[in-house]
């Protein structure tokens, strides 16, 4: 019997990967009335992500860069949101 993990796997590789690239930065003023700074995200090309996902698809499960890749999606999701 076949497992599924891996194309589960993919599927969170390609998820973690969309939702980077839809970030972006830019200004704002904060509720006290100052300016605040939305932190930078960089753009990736669809080869890099791809290549990118590739790549990770060959960690094991409990890899650590995987967990923090799953960190760095949140952080570029929050910057979409400041923008």
């Amino acid at each position: 019997m076949m497992s599924n993990a891996r194309c589960s796997r993919r599927r969170c590789v390609v998820l973690v990967i969309a939702a980077t690239s839809l970030t972006g930065c830019a200004m704002v003023i904060s509720e006290d009335g100052t300016v605040a700074t939305c932190p930078p995200a960089v753009d990736y090309s669809p080869e890099f992500q791809a290549r990118a996902a590739d790549e990770l698809a060959l960690l094991p499960e409990e890899s650590a860069i995987i967990a923090m890749l799953a960190d760095y999606s949140v952080m570029r999701e929050q910057a979409r949101v400041c923008r």
